[in-house]
């Protein structure tokens, strides 16, 4: 490993450290949330923007991405949340988001790549072309294109983070389509993360274990919800892994439920 690079630190985040002041500690940050309009995106956005950053959120169902981004506002400054409709699955799409973001704030300072789909358990043979290319698309291809969008606006000390779930290393039988999507996105990350430490940008791969979402009604109503981390719980890992000094990076972020499997 060459020795320029940053300290690699692997590891189980389980709380985040209590600020030293009251002081909102991203103020004039700007970030870019993609699925951002309920769950994991939602609890994520939030977080960033009680912190004093600017926050795009994205997603394809407008009426749900308005009402997000109004649910945040109500305790914060007029503005800080920015709702653009985007589907990350279509390049002009992606292009015109990112544009939008240059226009208003010139600059990405974090962006967090969390719009995925989950299936249905479905045997391979029973695996259609649709429901490949439909996964694969918004979880992985996504990935890339508001990746490759963002970078030209993306500085030093900057941070890129990808929602990948722990389906990017574990085996879950009737998930294929699924479990090739993350780890194609696993793979993605990790070798954006090497060509990216000698620009001082941090990339994470965020791998959280069961949380409670609505992503479970598609495919098992009766998951014990309880049992599951809870979204705030992953919003504030990530908040750590924003907040990390220069020089400090996260190659994995892995977070499970405290309760143990489900």
């Amino acid at each position: 490993m060459a020795a320029n690079k940053p300290q690699s630190d692997r590891k189980l985040i389980t709380r985040t450290a209590k600020p030293t002041s009251n002081e909102p500690r991203l103020l004039g940050k700007v970030a870019v949330v993609t699925g951002g309009s309920r769950g994991i995106g939602h609890a994520i956005a939030r977080v960033l923007a009680e912190e004093g950053c600017s926050v795009v959120i994205t997603g394809r169902d407008e009426s749900a991405l308005s009402k997000s981004a109004a649910q945040i506002t109500r305790r914060l400054v007029p503005g800080m949340i920015v709702p653009i409709v985007g589907d990350v699955r279509d390049e002009k799409s992606v292009r015109t988001l990112f544009a939008e973001v240059k226009r208003r704030f010139g600059k990405v300072d974090v962006l967090v790549n969390n719009a995925g789909i989950t299936q249905q358990i479905v045997t391979i043979e029973n695996t259609t072309l649709e429901m490949w290319r439909d996964v694969l698309d918004t979880n992985l291809t996504g990935t890339f294109l508001c990746t490759r969008a963002a970078l030209p606006m993306m500085q030093a000390g900057a941070t890129i983070i990808n929602n990948l779930s722990v389906a990017a290393k574990r085996v879950f039988a009737g998930f294929a389509t699924y479990s090739a999507a993350k780890r194609g996105a696993l793979g993605f990350t990790l070798s954006l993360r090497e060509e990216l430490i000698p620009r001082g940008i941090r990339v994470v791969a965020l791998m959280p274990g069961a949380t409670a979402t609505d992503i479970w009604d598609q495919f098992m109503p009766g998951a014990p919800r309880e049992r599951m981390m809870s979204v705030e719980s992953v919003a504030q890992a990530v908040l750590v892994a924003v907040l990390l000094p220069p020089g400090a990076n996260l190659s994995e972020l892995v977070l499970e439920p405290t309760s143990g499997a489900l």
